[in-house]
């Protein structure tokens, strides 16, 4: 199981917060980790801006984006970005991108958020002719008619995971995609959901088995302090669980909530979570960096304590 660490989701500065990813993704290219992964978050920065500026500083490791939404752009506006994004970091993108939900598509953006897994795979038509470029995109299919010049190209192999919580949407990224980026997703959902139905997709269509990133909060404290990351956890992070797609996902695992999801507690504790992870199916984890205490002291020194854990935890689980 390849271990990566999420950058760009804190709040802060905007002044400030490009300089903030750029020390963080250079610490992780340093420590060793295997993969940045950036979400989009709603109201932030640019997901695939940031990779290519992520790109200037870095030579080795794998930046992903989880994910970007789809339905703001056309698919041959998303694939030129990540074709951009993919040359400017030399071939280190895996372009991570879903259907979103409802309460970001229709509810902030004023957009139709109608049959999602439909809408997903007469995207995917467009995107993928457009990313096997340079050439023409000519696809006609029930949302696009695109007739469209590219010339432009992959400069490298360029992964497209597509986020997939229920039965028909991990077909999909089974059949059509290199894996799937989740969150809320637990041990047992994983175990019992998302790998088999993606797994077996991938197998009937005759591609690889697919990569399953799990995104997954961590918080190395003490013992009695368990309590208090998941409470954390549950304060800045649980804003998601409103979504219908989340809450099914939920039940399909014994997490109620990110506290449960939530990596906490000595080092034993968080790989042997880890450990569970993997042998449910989990190809990447993608942690979420959750520090703990009283001010920006304690909290700085809070990160610092979890991230050179997982560094560690890295070069083991490779």
């Amino acid at each position: 199981m390849r271990i990566g660490v999420m950058v760009g989701p804190e709040r802060g500065d905007s002044a400030r917060k490009a300089g903030r990813m750029l020390a963080d993704v250079e610490w992780a290219e340093s420590a060793g980790m295997d993969t940045v992964w950036v979400p989009q978050v709603p109201g932030d920065f640019d997901a695939l801006l940031a990779v290519a500026l992520m790109g200037t500083r870095t030579t080795r490791i794998e930046l992903g984006t989880a994910v970007v939404p789809l339905q703001p752009q056309h698919p041959v506006a998303l694939a030129r970005q990540a074709l951009s994004a993919q040359a400017a970091t030399g071939g280190r993108l895996a372009l991570g991108v879903g259907p979103s939900h409802h309460w970001i598509v229709r509810d902030m953006l004023g957009l139709p958020y109608e049959r999602p897994a439909a809408f997903t795979r007469d995207y995917l038509d467009v995107l993928d002719a457009a990313l096997r470029g340079p050439g023409p995109v000519d696809v006609e299919n029930g949302t696009f008619t695109v007739h469209n010049p590219l010339e432009i190209g992959p400069v490298a192999p360029l992964p497209v995971l597509v986020a997939a919580l229920g039965p028909v949407m991990l077909k999909l990224a089974g059949e059509r995609a290199d894996g799937t980026v989740l969150w809320l997703a637990d041990e047992r959902a994983v175990g019992e959901h998302v790998a088999p139905r993606i797994t077996k997709a991938a197998a009937e269509a005759g591609r690889q088995a697919p990569r399953i990133v799990a995104g997954v909060p961590v918080c190395l404290c003490l013992p009695s302090e368990v309590d208090d990351a998941r409470a954390r956890a549950n304060r800045i992070l649980g804003e998601a669980e409103i979504s219908p797609n989340y809450q099914r996902l939920l039940d399909h695992g014994d997490a109620r909530d990110v506290g449960d999801l939530c990596a906490a507690g000595d080092e034993r504790a968080i790989a042997e979570r880890f450990r569970r992870f993997a042998d449910a199916g989990v190809t990447d984890l993608s942690v979420r960096l959750l520090p703990i205490g009283d001010g920006r002291d304690e909290l700085v020194a809070s990160k610092r304590r979890t991230r050179e854990m997982i560094a560690a935890l890295a070069q083991e689980f490779r």
